[in-house]
């Protein structure tokens, strides 16, 4: 019986309609791109002129060189398909209007994320490279360098959920939550039943989730289901059954905010996996940080950045606020300088990728990285490799059982280049690993949601949190050196004789890597 359930839904679900909606639009399309190509004969000289001018745009946008590379190829061997892609990827009214919503909000922003001068100066005579990283974040994406902050690492998502409960229980003011993935069970639960009870109490309660949980995991009316309870909630960019570049940015965030003291975000998202409650990938080895202090600020405020996107032809109202800059408590145990930064696919900063490549080219003894994904650009891929080349220790470390098969090929394909160079690959053995965390020389550390694949680097809006001489640097690293124990080493030798299958797959998979 439960199978004849499960066959019922996965023919007539929502995400099977949404599929065959899909589908259908891209048949049309193709359909008439045929019939165009077969009857129109004058229209080629059109195409070849057209595709000859986007070819010469693309060359000299402000742009990825691999992503210019694959839409070159499709514009080059798929002529018509291609050239109507491109232009409908970039003249999209809702994708310009939550452009121009971002930009806005950052410049009402501005006034409370101002860089303290006097802190930038004390960092300049500490580390001057890291001073100029400091200036770059905040001058590209509005996140200043905090002192009086204090930071605590959490090297399993259980280990971040019974703190995240515990500060939600001592919320007074408000409660903000960004989520990538949210889905029902244990951990789902309880922190609902907490919002509740705190909805009750007088508190602010807001939740925000990516539009792909509508997909598959909740109903699509769940956001009633919430207002019913008191909490104010959005969803990012719903799945829709219209073709939309829009669908392609997601919000890959975690971020959770209480009364502008406490912050979290890394890689654990609300679902049981992350706690290890179920098992699908074997042992599911992921980490966070909670935040205390004055850079609790720039959270909150990235929080609201993307709650007061809305919906297109949907005005919002504006914040105020000073309403929620709370002073953090004057007597936290704090050191060192804290840079909690955003990132967005709808600006020409890359501040994600420039952030790890700062640290893979100022590193003096090791870079150690964690990541589930490894599909890399040439410029990550120097970066990787110029580090070791100047006697930099450079180890990723890699989940052993993947949970998207396509990435993982992706990701093997690049295993043999970066050995060959000196970059040290492990994979955790237990299962599978979704932290996103830099460590490098005992001095500095990055935890977020930044993974290392094109969709985190490039087309999704993502979040992290760059730390300089604070305890919790250590703890990363403390960390990596115990997890690596239960990692096997890939060789060149494993890489040759790794199924010839999987291998041309890998190949083939390449030449629309920067799409995946």
């Amino acid at each position: 019986m439960r199978k004849i359930k499960g066959l019922w839904k996965l023919l007539f679900g929502r995400t099977t309609l949404l599929v065959l909606l899909v589908l259908f639009q891209i048949a049309v399309l193709i359909g008439g791109f045929a019939l165009l190509d077969k009857y129109i004969f004058i229209f080629n000289y059109i195409l070849g002129f057209v595709s000859l001018v986007i070819l010469l745009y693309i060359l000299n946008a402000r742009q990825n060189a691999s992503f210019k590379l694959t839409w070159i190829m499709l514009i080059l061997f798929a002529p018509f398909f291609g050239v109507i892609f491109y232009l409908f990827t970039r003249v999209q009214p809702g994708t310009l209007f939550i452009a121009r919503r971002i930009e806005s909000t950052l410049e009402a922003q501005r006034p409370y994320l101002a860089q303290s001068p006097e802190l930038l100066r004390r960092l300049e005579t500490e580390s001057p490279e890291t001073a100029g990283l400091a200036r770059y974040i905040h001058d590209s994406g509005n996140y200043p360098a905090y002192e009086n902050t204090q930071v605590k690492y959490f090297p399993l998502g259980e280990d971040k959920f019974r703190e995240m409960v515990k500060q939600l229980k001592q919320a007074k003011e408000f409660i903000f939550m960004e989520y990538f993935i949210v889905d029902k069970g244990f951990m789902w639960d309880t922190v609902l039943e907490i919002l509740a009870e705190k909805v009750k109490e007088g508190v602010e309660v807001r939740f925000m989730y990516d539009g792909t949980c509508s997909l598959s995991l909740l109903p699509p009316k769940y956001p009633e289901k919430m207002r019913e309870l008191g909490i104010q909630c959005k969803v990012f960019a719903p799945i829709r059954p219209f073709l939309s570049t829009h669908q392609n940015n997601r919000d890959h965030r975690k971020v959770l905010v209480i009364d502008g003291r406490t912050a979290f975000t890394g890689g654990v998202n609300l679902a049981d996996e992350y706690i290890n409650e179920i098992q699908r990938f074997g042992h599911w080895k992921d980490t966070a940080v909670m935040v205390r202090g004055d850079a609790v600020r720039s959270f909150t405020l990235m929080f609201l950045q993307m709650w007061d996107i809305g919906e297109v032809n949907t005005p919002t109202p504006a914040e105020n606020y000073m309403r929620y800059d709370f002073t953090p408590e004057p007597d936290l145990p704090c050191e060192g300088y804290v840079i909690p930064y955003g990132d967005s696919p709808y600006d020409t900063e890359y501040v994600g990728e420039r952030v790890y490549m700062d640290i893979l080219y100022n590193a003096k003894k090791y870079v150690h990285i964690m990541t589930p994904y490894l599909i890399l650009d040439e410029e990550m891929i120097t970066a990787l490799t110029y580090a070791v080349k100047r006697g930099v220790e450079v180890i990723i470390m890699m989940p052993h059982i993947p949970d998207k098969i396509y990435a993982y090929l992706l990701a093997r394909t690049y295993y043999g280049q970066l050995i060959d160079e000196g970059v040290q690959i492990y994979e955790y053995t237990p299962g599978f690993v979704h932290a996103k965390v830099f460590t490098s020389d005992d001095e500095k550390a990055v935890v977020g949601t930044i993974n290392l694949d094109f969709r985190s680097l490039y087309l999704h809006f993502e979040d992290a949190v760059y730390i300089y001489k604070n305890a919790a640097v250590a703890d990363a690293e403390a960390d990596f050196q115990e997890t690596l124990k239960k990692c096997q080493k890939i060789t060149r030798q494993d890489c040759r004789e790794y199924n010839s299958l999987k291998k041309i797959l890998g190949r083939v998979l390449r030449l629309v890597a920067p799409l995946m």
